[in-house]
């Protein structure tokens, strides 16, 4: 196994985990276009989007380059990259690949690599930057916006499966993520993949009312992992009643007029040396 592998995706790729991804890309989107504009990126950039999925961050950064840059997204799962390509069709500048970043081979080299919640699954999140690092021209920059697992879901008024919910993902993830504490060890991450030490910041997604879209990400997010949960012995199927999930969260949240919060996100970004 090359030093970049990560252990299984514990996530998958089923069409709900796919549905998932697009959910998740909304409420990220606002704290990965932060990232990649302290990063500077700019108009005519070539990017490349590592473990790109189904396509959310690449279109982010097709937007931002304009129609003289272009951007290559690439991942593991041929049925992401596909799903990718339908959602990005609207963006001639996008090419995506199927492929680990151990086996890309590109020698034009990119103006910025940036990877979302991909470090929480390496077995050696150094070795995949490091990897970056070379993709990269001299002056170029990496970029990672990862999730941290420090601190479990909250909600003020409690909502009590809100926080249950969230208890459910923290436990697992330490149990099963091999770098779940990736978010939180960056600025080492980056120093032992021979970058200058990076710039950081941290968002955290906040929400309320019915409309926020976060009961369908985190119950979708529930919906991918729920066999390991169960297998795990986190809890039952019954318990977690998957297919109300989503409208039993949001009637909770609505009913306690409560502010829900989830995982906070840190990014970092450094420059190559010249």
């Amino acid at each position: 196994m090359n030093e970049t592998t990560p252990a299984s995706y514990i996530l998958g790729h089923s069409a709900s985990e796919i549905r998932r991804l697009m959910l998740q890309g909304e409420i990220l989107k606002p704290i990965t276009r932060r990232l990649l504009r302290e990063a500077g990126i700019a108009p005519g950039m070539r990017v490349l989007d590592v473990g790109c999925g189904a396509g959310d961050v690449a279109m982010l950064a097709c937007e931002m380059v304009g129609p003289d840059g272009s951007v290559v997204g690439i991942d593991r799962s041929a049925e992401a990259i596909v799903v990718a390509q339908q959602r990005a069709a609207g963006y001639p500048q996008a090419v995506f690949k199927a492929a680990a970043i151990e086996d890309f081979v590109d020698d034009t080299g990119f103006d910025l690599v940036i990877g979302r919640y991909v470090l929480v699954h390496q077995t050696n999140a150094v070795a995949l930057v490091r990897r970056a690092v070379e993709l990269v021209r001299p002056g170029g920059v990496v970029a990672f916006h990862e999730v941290s697992h420090r601190h479990p879901f909250a909600s003020l008024p409690v909502v009590p499966l809100w926080e249950q919910v969230g208890d459910w993902l923290f436990t697992l993830f330490h149990m099963v993520a091999p770098h779940h504490d990736a978010a939180d060890k960056l600025f080492s991450i980056y120093t032992g993949a021979g970058l200058p030490e990076p710039s950081l910041f941290s968002e955290t997604p906040v929400a309320g009312g019915p409309d926020a879209p976060h009961h369908a990400w985190i119950a979708e997010t529930i919906r991918s992992l729920l066999p390991r949960l169960v297998q795990l012995g986190l809890t039952t199927e019954a318990i977690v009643d998957i297919d109300t999930l989503e409208a039993r969260l949001r009637e909770a949240t609505v009913a306690a007029q409560s502010q829900i919060i989830a995982h906070a996100q840190v990014c970092a970004w450094a420059r190559r040396a010249g």
